[in-house]
């Protein structure tokens, strides 16, 4: 088998030689991961969907990490763990505030000055699931657009200056971004695509600069709050049992993490290791299902109620009165009971215009009218539950039918909070295994993202979302060979593009491992190898330009002594174990090097 070194006439080709170890499997990653987080400053940024906020660390290595969180709400009377995920740009596109600062700001304006602003909220979204390129494009709430990749960079970048604000004031001290490693979360089931879109938006806000790259690490939601829970003591989770050993020190203990968020239901499977780390026991898993698919029915139901586009027209005109509206409810939809929301006057204004308010609540079931407020009844509520629990059902089902001796499933995030689904997961599965929820479920991600980043060790290995591969050839073979694979070159006759396969999908891959692979040279005279990577769902293609199959990457790796001819070695070495992987190959005679540099997002 030989490695494809080019497309193009004259480029030489590699022959890998057998390697001792076999194929692994992770993401793979654009950058170098941070080798085990040398410095002990350490700052993690949960980027949420609905709500965002971050926690440090400045303990010395040698004490026991105790994660600092930063609260917020003072503009709100409120103190809470996270601020909503909310970014307000002027007309020019300048950024003006974020969080509740940004909310309420949005909330206040009226008419013409609400149309001329760009407000996003839950933007995270935008990633999933979408072919992601540098100029994709998002939706403000009044319609405009704005790119992706500016939105992102600006809200990350507040972040980054309100933590260092924070510190700098609390410590007396003036550090910079530079001073500390950075961790930041993203969604388990998010494509490579998605993570190298947030690094890239990290690095344009100055989280890190190039050539430090490594001191940003990429962690996965559920593994974080993995790190939080399992160091939890039983008086640390809702209505557990006192007295019971922490999951640390249950070795063996197998525990399904299920993260609710707003915008994803993530979901990974842990067993402890002896030494208190864990290994993935199933492919991350998961659905697009969080807290606002019952935030959206919620606002079906106001969309049928105040119908004869009385709705459309009340949020083309009060955009901010809507944001409101939205927000109270996302506070009622923690509780099991029927809620009571304020009826804005703008609403019952517009409303009025064309018939008694009254009027509109006597076709829906479950809504009512009562002096100026809408009341919805707790079965009407529940009903907004109904296709996310199923699905967090349906994906639970799947794991517990593979065989897995499951104790516990631990629920993290702010979605967890709700009672409807604390209560169905409960009623679904615990018979079966005992359902765990920390007292404060959404601080446990952004808690243990800072212990991940001082031990990313912690997770000692996991599964592989993709089957990655590269590009080769091999000597032609009429009998299994396709004929318009025939390639000639003066050192005989080959098959072209042939896929090699580095790592497998679903494949254990243990934490910072590295692979070689020893290749040579199949053109005699060539003065460079190039590389081209690729990555699958399938498990075992045959050629690389077979239907989903996506190039991620390619290098050339110069070799200008020809001396040794086809004798001659090029050394490939593959780092995994990470939320992204790296590899570098090094001409054996000369010494010249080359990162390969992985590109999962679309060009345009």
């Amino acid at each position: 088998m030989e490695l494809k070194s080019c497309l193009l006439k004259g480029r030489s080709l590699l022959q890998p030689r057998p390697s001792p170890y076999k194929p692994m499997d992770v993401p793979l990653l654009t950058h170098s991961p941070p080798s085990a987080m040398a410095d002990s400053f350490i700052i993690a940024i949960d980027f949420g969907t609905s709500y965002s906020g971050y926690a440090f660390s400045m303990t010395p290595r040698d004490k026991d990490i105790n994660p600092h969180l930063q609260t917020w709400g003072d503009e709100v009377a409120l103190e809470t763990p996270k601020t909503p995920t909310c970014i307000l740009f002027d007309e020019q596109e300048r950024f003006l505030s974020f969080g509740y600062e940004a909310k309420v700001a949005y909330v206040r304006m009226r008419g013409e000055e609400a149309q001329n602003k760009f407000f996003f909220e839950c933007f995270k979204m935008a990633l999933y699931h979408k072919k992601l390129n540098s100029n994709l494009t998002i939706k403000a709430a009044n319609g405009k657009t704005m790119k992706a990749l500016k939105v992102f960079t600006e809200a990350l970048r507040y972040l980054k200056d309100h933590a260092l604000r924070t510190i700098n004031r609390t410590s007396g001290r003036e550090f910079i971004a530079s001073d500390f490693n950075w961790v930041l979360t993203v969604p388990a089931i998010w494509d490579p695509a998605a993570k190298q879109f947030m690094r890239k938006a990290a690095t344009q806000a100055g989280i890190v600069t190039q050539g430090n790259e490594t001191k940003l690490l990429i962690a996965l939601e559920p593994e974080a709050a993995s790190v939080w829970c399992k160091k939890l003591p039983a008086e640390g989770f809702i209505a557990e049992n006192q007295g019971e050993e922490t999951l640390e020190h249950s070795v063996g203990t197998q525990y399904i993490v299920v993260d609710c968020g707003g915008g994803t239901v993530d979901i990974t499977v842990h067993e402890v290791l002896d030494g208190g780390t864990v290994k993935e026991l199933h492919k991350a898993c998961g659905t697009d299902m969080g807290g606002q698919t019952v935030d959206r029915k919620f606002k079906e139901l106001l969309q049928e109620i105040f119908c004869d586009d009385v709705w459309n027209e009340y949020e083309r005109q009060y955009p901010g009165e809507v944001q409101k509206i939205m927000y109270d409810f996302t506070l009622f939809k923690k509780k099991d009971q029927d809620i009571e929301i304020s009826c804005p006057f703008n609403l019952g204004k517009l409303a009025q215009e064309v018939k008694d308010v009254e009027k509109f609540f006597e076709r829906v079931d479950g809504a009512s009218w009562s002096d100026g407020s809408i009341q919805i009844t707790k079965d009407k509520l529940r009903s907004f539950f109904t296709e996310s629990l199923a699905s967090i059902s349906d994906s639970v089902k799947e794991i517990l039918r593979t065989g897995l001796n499951i104790d516990y499933i631990l629920l993290v995030g702010g979605y967890a909070e709700s009672e409807i689904l604390h209560r169905h997961v409960i009623d679904q599965f615990g018979g079966q295994c005992k359902v765990r929820c920390p007292l404060r479920a959404q601080e446990a991600i952004v808690k243990g993202a800072v212990m991940f980043g001082r031990n990313p060790e912690l997770v000692a290995s996991r599964k592989s979302a993709y089957t990655y591969g590269l590009a080769v050839r091999n000597r032609f073979d009429e009998s299994k060979h396709r004929v318009d694979k025939k390639y000639t070159n003066n050192d005989g006759v080959w098959c072209d593009d042939i896929f090699w396969k580095l790592v497998a999908l679903d494949e254990d891959v243990g934490w910072d491992e590295t692979r070689d692979h020893t290749l040579r040279s199949t053109q005699s005279d060539s003065k460079d190898m190039k590389f081209s990577f690729y990555s699958t769902e399938k498990l075992n293609p045959q050629y690389v330009d077979e239907d989903g199959l996506d190039k991620i990457g390619s290098f050339v790796v110069d070799m200008p002594d020809t001396t040794q001819g086809l004798k001659r070695q090029v050394k490939l070495n593959i780092r995994f174990g990470f939320t992204e992987m790296t590899a570098t190959a090094t001409d054996m005679d000369s010494g010249c090097k080359q990162s390969i540099e992985l590109d999962f997002m679309r060009k345009v």
